[in-house]
């Protein structure tokens, strides 16, 4: 039998070692990546002169002639050898994490210093890290910790007794869990008791979890997007698309915005309804391998090999294509900041779908992508952190 869950809905996962390690959450990757794809609306975008820059990671003068300036920059200790392994922007903060599993939280508008610390040993693996309310969570092994966000100290660490595949999620009354048994769990926050469990009714894995106060919604290698009540394991709606959803699913609104391995980016629309519909896809010319980043009005595919695209949020339709793209910055005024596999911020215009111009950023390694601003947070290989802008 299928415990606590509708009893019609005879669900069923078939755990695969190679899709244990398909999420990897938007919020910590820091890879370059990109996408394009072909479109009788989109229009790809030929090369642009390319301002050089000095020795220095940023420096002043190169970025007068981009039309940016530096709103603060400053340097992390940095070990021999140690490099950085995640960077996030969440919320108010900018969190960096090193490969050695050391954790700084800073202060993302001023640079300041909010924490730093050992979030966990440096052998140990560390999945996901997400804020709710005060805590920063994260998997560290197979154990849920919470850290304060005030001062990163661990405040609870908890072993819930699952083989987890995806990182924690959580809404005010339950955490919920992907993991090994194939099986979503839903584990009461102040105990971790667990409460309910669901299961997809093909052989998939899940590989990526979503939640708020109304659902949580997850995806599978097998294609299935599937919403449950956030309070019991009672199915709203289930969306199929053909192969292993890529990444995670992003929520804005009432739609919901996701890559699959299909070549396909998707928009589907539904709310707590007994269905839901395509809202749109736009396929691309490569198998995708990550989620878009979606802003008020676009969403920015990455494709491998083929670079990044811009697609209109309400029709789906591309309005640029940036060969050497790998991902958004920010985005300001009707720009689009874009980092390239050459290790140039692009700017491009999004009315028109032309190049503006291009700045030599050889010394940034790593980046925040920004969806909700202007503000571009980039690093280099010497612990440099720096906070860019556009001028006005």
């Amino acid at each position: 039998m299928r415990p606590n869950f509708c009893e019609d809905w005879n669900m069923q996962i078939v755990l695969r070692r190679n899709a244990m390690v398909v999420l990897a959450v938007s919020l910590v990757g820091s890879g370059f990546s990109s996408h394009v794809a072909k479109a009788s609306t989109s229009q790809t975008v030929a090369a642009a002169p390319v301002v050089k820059v000095s020795d220095r990671l940023l420096p002043a003068e190169l970025l007068d002639r981009a039309r940016l300036r530096t709103v603060w920059q400053m340097t992390l200790p940095l070990k021999p050898g140690e490099k950085f392994d995640t960077i996030a922007l969440l919320g108010d903060r900018l969190y960096l994490r090193s490969d050695r599993n050391y954790l700084w939280s800073l202060d993302a508008a001023k640079g300041d210093m909010v924490f730093s610390r050992s979030a966990a040993p440096e052998s140990i693996p560390m999945m996901g890290l997400v804020v709710h309310g005060d805590d920063l969570i994260s998997l560290v092994g197979n154990q849920i910790v919470e850290y304060s966000v005030a001062t990163g100290i661990e405040r609870r660490v908890a072993n819930p007794g699952l083989s987890v595949v995806t990182p924690p999620v959580r809404n005010s009354q339950y955490f919920y869990l992907a993991a090994a048994d194939r099986r979503l769990h839903a584990l009461r926050t102040k105990d971790l008791v667990r409460m309910f469990q669901v299961a997809p009714e093909n052989d998939s894995l899940i590989t990526t979890v979503l939640a708020d106060e109304e659902m949580a919604v997850f995806g599978t290698n097998e294609g299935n997007v599937i919403a449950i009540a956030a309070d019991g394991p009672r199915k709203l709606w289930e969306f199929k698309v053909p192969e292993a959803v890529a990444g995670s699913i992003i929520r804005d609104g009432d739609s919901f915005y996701f890559a699959c391995r299909d070549t396909n980016v998707y928009r589907i629309d539904a709310g707590q309804t007994a269905s839901a519909r395509l809202g749109w896809r736009f396929q691309a010319e490569a198998v995708l391998d990550r989620a878009p980043r979606v802003t008020d009005r676009y969403v920015y595919q990455y494709a491998p090999g083929r670079g990044l695209t811009a697609i209109e949020k309400g029709s789906g339709q591309a309005i640029w294509s940036l060969a050497d793209g790998l991902d958004l910055l920010a985005e300001a005024d009707g720009k689009a900041y874009v980092i390239t596999r050459i290790r140039t911020l692009t700017v491009m215009d999004n009315a028109s779908g032309k190049r503006l111009y291009s700045v030599n950023w050889a010394p940034v390694i790593g980046h925040a992508s920004n969806t909700q601003g202007a503000r571009m947070y980039v690093v280099d290989e010497h612990g440099r952190v720096a906070c860019i802008e556009p001028t006005r």
